[in-house]
């Protein structure tokens, strides 16, 4: 596997955005020492570490609570095990319309604050105005803002009397993919299948002072953060050697990643925004979950996370902070006490898509979030308590981080309220382990730990094009990047996929929107897909229709390199091709010596010429020389606007079960789409030397002012690194990589 010693170009945009974020966290700073009147994460000077005010510590007798029945909601009778609980604050949005929809018996509560119109009303939804809420009889209610979200804790608290079982913690804006929660999260957790599973698991080997990690890094985005990672931690962009593996079952709070616009802080959103561009930012949907151990925490929001029955208690959001910090606060106070009860958190790829549609980011709400944050973990880390039962270790900490000043005595206040009301309602409170923490639960050997290298997926550039704080070669990259972003680069690899998919996908999917790797055996670890290597051009339809919006698609052989920095002047609304050059496109005869199969592919072309549509049928006729002869072209490298997808997919469709090579199928659908002379030339003037089979003994042919070079062998690491250090004559960042 291929190791890197230096950062790769994503490392490098995140170290550049890491001294805007540095310049970021210092004006933050200053902030929370100036006398903003802004409601803040935490209620003290950046620098103070405890609360300069007395706190009480609350005494309750958690065996003297009487019940709160619904006695008078028209709901009284109403159970389900399934609950989804949003905030409304506006009239229905399409999003949610759809989250009522979603598979498996799921019902949605919304609640509702001073905000929301008070002709709220959506079928299939129980709606619990401020009116409704009131009348409830919940200690909470006396602790909670009347204009804010965290009043969601109203309907976790309904939902528990109602018979939840799970809650998903949701909200109006975020559409559930395939619109089934079922199908990304674990719903029964007792179940035989998902007790024996085996997870992967953050190692805490590698780095046991690690407190904290981005998973955005295991799901293919290195250089994305999630709202709440402290900012000290953003430039670890490295992914794990190894991971532990360990047994489901426990995951009583499972995250979920959003595409399109996820969870990302201010900063990110301001410092990577590119004008009026929408964020589209995609994970990788078939990386596999993963978890946190003991010891390690992960930023939780309050729009896409599962919990189960066991870690209700951890539902309930702070008051004291900031809107935009109350969740972040919430997740990491709650991981500290799921430890306790033997619990964990596990990270799942995709469940959302959210559109970016954001017009103002609360930068102000968040500001002592970026400069605390990582205190807080460490603080929760170490912290233990004496208190032998859940609701006293609860309160205990409770308390404990007001001390501390991350919250105020309005939380501790709150968290008693919180928890008289989960008695109240009839929640059972979970078991504490008996498990130290940092004490390994099983004993890890060389068997219990798997190797899982994360794709490098397309990375969000910086929201500067060009600038004194750039360099040219930073430049280059954004320009490129913003030239190919949107095209989509499918490779055919003949060879050892093992040994170069990876980095195929790491030297090209710097520049485009992604790498598709094809090969004659598929590879579901490397995501190689299966295509015969003679009819390679029958599988792209379904590409294309994997990726709608994208401009254009261009092909490349790995015998094939591909010089980017120089195809910046060929129009992207045009055929490209080389059929001027040669030794790759030729004319021959059908009828000569050893032309039996030619003869044949040339019959099997007629039959698809006479059921061509017109337009097709005479573009290609127009270009044609004789009937007599035949057109070959390598088609080593060729590339497709968005204009001609339909007419090329036509033209596979004909083609249908004849057996007509890659090398006569292509240039016929070239020339069917569009006349010779309309095609752009951009590929006249690469090197192409047929004579030069497969040895790279010599490499005194290798040009950066050309667009392409063939052959071309790279079947291992070593021709790897050697391409890269003569590619970087074009790209000295990829010098980054070796």
């Amino acid at each position: 596997m291929l190791v890197f010693r230096q950062l790769t170009h994503e490392s490098i945009l995140a170290a550049i955005s890491l001294i805007f974020l540095s310049i970021a966290a210092l004006f933050i700073f200053l902030l929370t020492n100036s006398n903003s009147s802004s409601p803040t994460f935490f209620c003290f000077k950046s620098h103070s570490k405890t609360s300069t005010f007395p706190l009480h510590f609350p005494k309750i007798d958690f065996n003297s609570i009487q019940p709160i029945s619904d006695n008078s909601s028209p709901y009284s009778s109403f159970r389900s095990d399934r609950w989804i609980v949003v905030s409304v604050f506006d009239y229905p949005s399409d999003s949610l319309r759809k989250l009522v929809k979603s598979k498996g018996y799921w019902q949605v509560v919304a609640i509702g604050n001073s905000k929301t119109p008070s002709d709220w009303s959506l079928k299939g939804v129980i709606f619990l105005s401020l009116e409704q809420q009131a009348t409830l009889g919940f200690r909470v209610l006396d602790h909670l803002p009347y204009d804010s979200y965290v009043r969601k804790s109203v309907g976790y608290l309904f939902a528990i009397q109602h018979g939840a079982k799970m809650i998903f913690d949701g909200d109006n804006r975020g559409e559930i993919i395939g619109g089934d929660l079922g199908k990304h999260f674990d719903l029964k957790l007792d179940n035989v299948d998902v007790m024996q599973e085996r997870i992967l698991q953050y190692s805490r080997k590698i780095n046991v002072n690690r407190t904290v990690v981005n998973p955005y890094v295991h799901f293919g985005q290195r250089s994305v953060w999630p709202r709440g990672l402290p900012l000290e931690s953003v430039g670890e962009i490295w992914h794990e050697e190894f991971y532990n593996v360990v047994f489901g079952g426990m995951q009583y709070v499972q995250q979920g990643l959003c595409n399109g616009l996820p969870d990302v802080d201010s900063v990110f959103y301001f410092t990577r925004k590119l004008g009026s561009e929408a964020f589209d930012i995609r994970f990788d949907g078939h990386a596999p979950k993963v978890g946190l151990p003991q010891g390690v925490m992960v930023p939780l929001n309050s729009f896409n996370t599962l919990f189960h029955y066991n870690a209700f208690w951890g539902l309930m959001l702070p008051v004291s902070v900031s809107s935009m910090a109350s969740d972040v606060l919430r997740g990491y106070w709650a991981q500290r006490i799921l430890w306790e009860v033997g619990g964990s958190v596990v990270v799942y790829p995709p469940t959302l898509y959210r559109e970016d549609k954001t017009e103002t980011y609360p930068f102000v709400e968040e500001k002592d979030l970026h400069v605390n944050v990582g205190r807080l973990i460490k603080f929760l880390v170490s912290w233990k308590s004496d208190k032998h039962k859940l609701f006293e270790k609860i309160l205990d900490l409770s308390f404990s981080v007001a001390k501390e000043g991350f919250w105020t005595e309005l939380d501790v206040k709150l968290t008693a309220a919180w928890l008289e009301d989960l008695i109240a309602v009839g929640y059972k409170q979970p078991r504490l382990k008996a498990v130290g923490l940092g004490e390994a639960r099983t004993t890890i050997s060389h068997a219990d730990l798997k190797e899982f290298v994360p794709r490098k997926l397309p990375s969000v550039h910086l929201g500067v094009e060009e600038s004194e704080m750039v360099n040219f070669e930073i430049g280059n990259l954004v320009r490129w990047k913003k030239n190919f972003g949107n095209i989509v680069l499918i490779m055919f690899v003949s060879g050892s996929v093992e040994g170069t998919a990876l980095e195929w996908r790491l030297l090209y999917g710097r520049i485009f929107k992604t790498v598709v790797i094809l090969s004659d055996k598929a590879n579901a670890d490397f995501v190689v897909e299966q295509a015969s290597s003679d009819e390679v051009y029958k599988y792209l339809p379904k590409i294309f229709d994997r990726f709608t919006t994208a401009e254009g698609f261009l092909f490349l052989q790995d015998n094939t390199i591909l010089n980017y920095w120089n195809l910046q002047q060929a129009d992207k609304s045009k055929l490209w091709i080389t059929d001027k050059v040669p030794q790759s496109c030729t004319t021959v005869p059908i009828n000569g010596k050893d032309s039996m199969w030619f003869s044949k592919q040339a019959d099997m072309v007629k039959k698809v010429v006479s059921t061509m549509p017109v337009h097709l049928q005479v573009s290609y006729k127009a270009s044609s020389t004789s009937d007599r002869s035949l057109i070959i072209c390598n088609s080593e490298v060729f590339y497709i606007p968005r204009r001609f997808v339909g007419d090329f997919v036509d033209l596979v469709g004909l083609v249908g079960n004849f057996k007509i090579h890659h090398k006569v199928a292509i240039p016929m659908f070239f020339t069917a789409m569009d006349l010779p002379q309309q095609f752009d030339s951009i590929f006249t003037k690469m090197i192409y030397k047929p004579e030069i089979l497969s040895s790279n003994s010599s490499t005194s042919y290798y040009s950066a002012q050309v667009p392409a070079i063939y052959p071309w062998t790279v079947s291992n690491e070593k021709d790897f690194l050697d391409l890269i250090r003569l590619m970087a004559a074009g790209d000295p960042l990829l010098m980054e990589l070796i």
